[in-house]
């Protein structure tokens, strides 16, 4: 990966939807070479998906959460995430080091609803303890980020 590589990919992440047209006058290369490195980037699974991003709130889901989640045992690892992965509300999980085994977001309608999920994360099998934290704002959220170059 290139620095005309970096600059395709910060473009489309601020907007996938660009046409490699608009690109190739950005950063002043032919279209078809644009479009030869985007899915040079695809196939090497460096570009993995193109999605929309959701304004939550306009859609009804006013509430964010972070919840941190500790289980009894690892080997519950397989069957809670099989588990996380179904719910719809729940948007990432991670696994962590440290006194919890996982950090979820979970985006809901309201406390009540938030609730709801508490119960059901509750209930998985291996679940030890939860903390659970409330979004205030948002303050950034870019989803992924590039490497600077000699990185």
């Amino acid at each position: 990966m290139d620095s005309l590589d970096r600059q395709i990919l910060s473009i489309l992440k601020q907007n996938a939807r660009k046409k490699a047209s608009d690109i190739s006058k950005e950063i002043h290369l032919s279209v078809s070479t644009v479009i030869e490195r985007i899915r040079k980037l695809e196939a090497a699974g460096i570009i993995e998906s193109y999605t929309v991003i959701i304004n939550e709130q306009k859609t009804g889901n006013d509430l964010t959460a972070l919840m941190e989640v500790s289980l009894d045992h690892p080997r519950y690892n397989d069957s809670f995430t099989a588990q996380i992965m179904e719910h719809p509300n729940i948007i990432s999980c991670y696994y962590l080091t440290g006194e919890f085994d996982y950090l979820i977001k979970i985006s809901c309608r309201s406390s009540e609803h938030l609730e709801q999920i508490h119960k059901w994360i509750k209930n998985q099998n291996g679940v030890r303890s939860t903390k659970t934290h409330f979004v205030l704002r948002n303050v950034k959220n870019i989803y992924s980020a590039l490497p600077e170059e000699g990185d």
